[in-house]
Formats: C-alpha cells, sequence, structure tokens
C-alpha cells in the first residue's frame, strides 16, 4: 500500500484519509480522489469494517456516542476500533485520538446496553435505542504529541498518511544541503552523484558477504517516500547506534539511477538532531502586549528545553507592543 501511496502522490491525486464518515470497507473514488479504505488498517478486517458502514447509512455518525449507539461496537471488536483511532477515522467526530482511544472501553460497554435494550424490544415508541440510558463518559486528556500521533497513526496504516515525523527538520535540514529522496531520484537522472539524505529508519537486516564481512540493507523513509540503503561494513560499524528502527538520521550516500531504480549506498550516518542543530534555526519572534510576560513565557521556553521538546536551535526575539506609546 506504501508503493501505491507514493504512486498516486507522484500523479497528485488527493487521498481522503481513513473516516467512518467518508471511507468504505474497500478503497472508493470521489470527486477525482481516492478514499482511503477502512479495511486496509492493519487488524480491522473487512466484514467488521462494513458493520460500520451499514450502520452509518445515508446519515453520516454526528458524535461518538451516536456512533456507539448505532454501530454495535461489541460485534466490531477493540482492536479494530483501536486501530480506527490510532488511523484518525474518529477525526470527524473528535479530534482528540488520544481521549478516543482511551474512550472505547467506556463506549463499548455503553454500545452493548444499548444494544441490549434493542434485542428486548425496551424502545419507546418514538425514541430511540439508548436515548433512556446516560452518555458515557468520555476519557479527560491531551491529545498525543505531533510524534506520538505519527508513531500510532503508523502502527494502523503501515505507513504516514497525514505528515512525517521529519517534516519540522526539513527547513534546517534543507540549509545544510540536505536533499529528500524525489531530489536525489531527478538528479541521478543526469548521472551518479554523491548527496545528503534524511530519514526515519523503519527496519534494519543485516547479513554476512561470502568473505565473513557483515553488511546491511536499512528501510528509511523521507517526506516524499520510502527508500532502501546498502550499509558495507566498515560504515556500518561506525554508524549502527544511529540507523536502529525509529531514529532518525542524515545520510550520505552515493546515489545511482539503474533502469527505474534508484541505488543508494551510504557512506557515513549521522543523528539528525545534531545535524539540524549545526543549521542554526530561522528563528523565533514572539509579539507580546506587555514586558510583564517576558520572564514567563521565557521559564516556558526553558522548560520546553528541559523536557526535550525543542528540536533546534536559533534565535528568540521578543516584540513588545507598548500601548502607552
Amino acid at each position: 500500500l506504501a508503493v501505491y501511496k507514493r504512486e498516486v502522490d507522484r500523479l497528485e491525486i488527493e487521498t481522503v484519509p481513513p473516516c467512518v464518515n467518508r471511507s468504505l470497507a474497500t478503497f472508493t473514488v470521489a470527486a477525482g480522489r481516492v478514499v482511503y479504505a477502512l479495511g486496509a488498517l492493519k487488524n480491522v478486517g473487512v466484514e467488521a469494517m462494513r458493520l460500520i458502514v451499514e450502520g452509518r447509512g445515508e446519515a453520516p455518525f454526528a458524535d461518538l456516542v451516536d456512533f456507539a449507539r448505532r454501530c454495535d461496537l461489541k460485534r466490531i471488536g477493540k482492536r479494530p476500533l483501536e486501530m480506527l483511532a490510532r488511523a484518525g477515522a474518529f477525526d470527524q467526530l473528535d479530534p482528540n485520538r488520544k481521549r478516543v482511544f482511551d474512550s472505547l472501553d467506556a463506549l463499548s460497554a455503553w454500545s452493548a446496553a444499548v444494544a441490549e435494550a434493542k434485542a428486548s424490544s425496551q424502545v419507546s415508541l418514538f425514541g430511540e435505542a439508548g436515548e433512556d440510558l446516560p452518555p458515557p463518559r468520555l476519557a479527560d486528556t491531551d491529545d498525543w504529541l505531533p510524534a506520538e500521533r505519527l508513531a500510532e497513526e503508523h502502527r494502523a496504516v503501515g505507513f504516514y498518511l497525514s505528515g512525517h515525523p521529519l517534516d519540522d527538520y526539513m527547513p534546517a535540514l534543507k540549509r545544510k544541503q540536505v536533499m529528500t529522496l524525489a531530489e536525489i531520484t531527478a538528479r541521478a537522472e543526469g548521472g551518479p552523484l554523491v548527496a545528503k539524505i534524511a530519514g526515519n529508519v523503519s527496519a534494519r537486516q543485516e547479513k554476512k558477504s561470502a568473505k565473513g564481512n557483515r553488511f546491511a540493507f536499512v528501510s528509511l523513509s523521507d517526506p516524499t517516500g520510502l527508500y532502501e540503503v546498502t550499509v558495507f561494513s566498515d560504515t556500518l560499524e561506525a554508524a549502527r547506534q544511529f540507523l536502529e528502527p525509529g531514529m532518525a538520521v542524515v545520510l550520505t550516500v552515493e546515489a545511482n539511477l539503474e533502469g527505474e531504480t534508484l541505488k543508494l549506498l551510504a557512506r557515513a550516518a549521522q543523528p539528525i538532531d545534531s545535524v539540524a542543530a549545526d543549521a542554526g534555526g530561522a528563528g523565533l519572534r514572539v509579539h507580546l502586549e506587555t514586558a510583564d510576560a517576558v520572564a514567563s513565557v521565557a521559564a516556558l521556553l526553558g522548560r520546553m528545553v528541559q523536557e526535550g521538546k525543542v528540536r533546534s536551535q536559533g534565535p528568540i526575539s521578543f516584540c513588545v507592543t507598548d500601548a502607552a506609546r
């Protein structure tokens, strides 16, 4: 599916992300856009997703409670519901994916009670099943951080769909002449080249050559696509700690286009944070209405640095609007 997604992107065809209000169990096309299939998510099952489509009918779900009322969540199953939450399929009903994920047990229990009421015909003449039941209490929690959202989405989809972990790094990497996969592929059409490319490591497979030397095939991705790099023994020994799944690196590679296949051979690897920090930041300008706020904002930024929430370095300027002037 990741390969098909890359081809769709190359053709500049928009992909509508999985959504319980728009998607079917299988892939569809609407208004020239590919609507992602609910059944294409990992560990969900097409038949379970058809239950959602049947429950939706011609009327979109209004919210999570409406979804739990109209679909028997016990029949759908906890694991498929978790994957839907991770993938953002409930974003139209509640954009806080962590809250949706943490509320699934309560929603499922309430949905089971509604289904039991339907089965025993305990429905008023003019009402729907579940109207007499107090609505479930949803979890009170902050959403996943952007990096966590992408990681959870990757678990459900199998690749990054709504964004990429390297997105925030790209401006700094560009200042260090780090190229994207798409740029290197285009340049390689003119002949072999040496370039720097950033990537998020998804897998590493090590092997031994006939001479007993270890080498590896490393699978990575950047915002423009998926790629594989061959790493020979010397580079592997020097950079193995940077090539663990989940890590982000900047590779110096030899790129060569063989037919339509881009071949990449790694010469060196660096952790992406060190490259981005060396690039310096474009700077941050904070506009304040009073000088009294400078200290509290500076303290907040300091805490973010201590908690590791800052990925790059650069100048910060405070611009205070003095109403008295």
